[in-house]
């Protein structure tokens, strides 16, 4: 019993000791070193302020002027008057329906070109040919089909959400090591069992990659198509706020679409650990 309670004691003091050394390295790491970053950031507008004062507002003066949206993003004062909170939602909604539409394609197309050498000749050069044409060419013929600005802007999305997932879930599928493939054939396990047993829990580390550059793309692009389809949205918001050259507003929006951009990855990255009980790697 004693010799228990002394290789507790021993265990309470080296991790006393071990905290004492990591703690140092967290805070600097997790708290010092980002703040530092972002007060750079400020000391620099802060700067670019007092030089071209007359248009740009110094970051004290762009907080006094936002406070009605950083207090009130919910406030609803008339047809159009909406708080920043509601902008949001409804860019988060477009993107969210685009980016979901677009992983339902995208991941069985990707299988199915990881799979198949003539699906792989067929359709490489489609990709190929629509990945690097820019979202906002879309837009255009978005328009000629639906009349109306909400489908349109999430069908650019859904454009935008398709190829990168496609290509990472076909570089997975093709990535299965040979092995495991040849066991399974051995086995003689059927196609269906090979594709939910082997090859798709190879392939998520992939797929989540995929997945997490068409969803950080598609926010880049919903604020573009936003800003030149109108209506309600943070996009049109930036766009609106600038034609009124209140940069105040512009700076809060920045911020906020970043901050939205940083959570929308987070979360992906969560579920990605939570579906492959692996951490996920930083891209």
């Amino acid at each position: 019993m004693i010799f228990q309670l002394n290789l507790a004691a021993i265990a309470a003091i080296a991790g006393q000791a071990a905290w004492k050394k990591t703690k140092p390295v967290i805070v600097r790491d997790v708290f010092f070193l980002p703040v530092l970053g972002f007060l750079g950031i400020i000391v620099l507008w802060w700067i670019i302020a007092l030089v071209n004062h007359e248009l740009m507002p110094t970051p004290p003066e762009a907080l006094i002027a936002n406070l009605d949206y950083i207090l009130n993003p919910f406030y609803q004062r008339g047809p159009g008057n909406l708080g920043i909170g509601w902008l949001l939602i409804a860019s988060l909604r477009r993107v969210l329906i685009g980016f979901l539409l677009g992983a339902v394609v995208a991941i069985p197309l990707g299988f199915l070109i990881g799979m198949s050498r003539p699906a792989m000749l067929a359709l490489n050069p489609i990709i190929q040919i629509f990945k690097p044409v820019s979202p906002l060419a879309w837009l255009p013929i978005a328009l000629a089909i639906f009349n109306l600005a909400d489908p349109s802007a999430i069908f650019v999305i859904f454009i935008t959400s398709l190829w990168p997932t496609i290509i990472n879930t076909a570089l997975g599928v093709s990535s299965v090591p040979k092995d495991y493939l040849d066991v399974a054939q051995v086995l003689e396990m059927p196609r269906w069992r090979r594709i939910t047993k082997i090859i798709w829990p190879a392939s998520l580390p992939y797929i989540f990659t995929g997945l997490r550059i068409s969803l950080g793309i598609a926010w880049l692009v919903i604020v573009a198509v936003e800003m030149l389809t109108g209506g309600v949205g943070i996009g049109f918001f930036v766009w609106d706020e600038w034609s009124r050259l209140n940069l105040s507003s512009v700076f809060l929006a920045v911020l906020i679409i970043g901050v939205t951009g940083l959570i929308l990855d987070y979360a992906v990255g969560k579920i990605q650990e939570l579906v492959t009980h692996r951490p996920k790697t930083s891209n």
